[in-house]
């Protein structure tokens, strides 16, 4: 039978074993701050809460993503439920990096363009939830 190390051994890593856990933590990833990416956060946003939710202020509308733009300005539209092809109501659209997001249309002049406007900026710093 070997004999038992001495506690002079275990006593230095104990020790660095407790200070590891004191230590702070790394904070969390910041998103993507490019257009698209800003712009598909923003779009996963507004359909959940927005249009999926069954809110009555969205109810007479629907969305229309056009995050595919060869632009470089990738959008999100808000148009007429019955009527998609005519034109849009809201457009919000991002683009360079950082991006630079723009929301305009007559949606913004009415009692929603200010939740608009504080929803789109949630959702393109990465917040979550509606």
């Amino acid at each position: 039978m070997r004999p038992l190390p001495s506690a002079k051994l275990f006593l230095p890593l104990a020790l660095a074993a407790a200070l590891a856990g004191c230590q702070t933590k790394t904070p969390a990833p910041k998103p993507n701050g490019a257009a698209l990416p800003t712009m598909e956060r923003v779009a996963l946003g507004a359909n959940a809460c927005w249009f999926k939710s069954g809110d009555p202020a969205f109810k007479a509308y629907r969305l229309a993503p056009e995050l595919n733009s060869f632009s470089g300005r990738p959008r999100i539209l808000v148009v007429h439920r019955n009527s998609p092809e005519s034109r849009p109501l809201l457009v919000v659209q991002a683009e360079g990096n950082p991006a630079k997001l723009d929301a305009f249309g007559p949606l913004m002049s009415e009692a929603v363009g200010a939740r608009i406007a504080t929803d789109v900026r949630r959702w393109a710093a990465g917040g979550k939830g509606c």
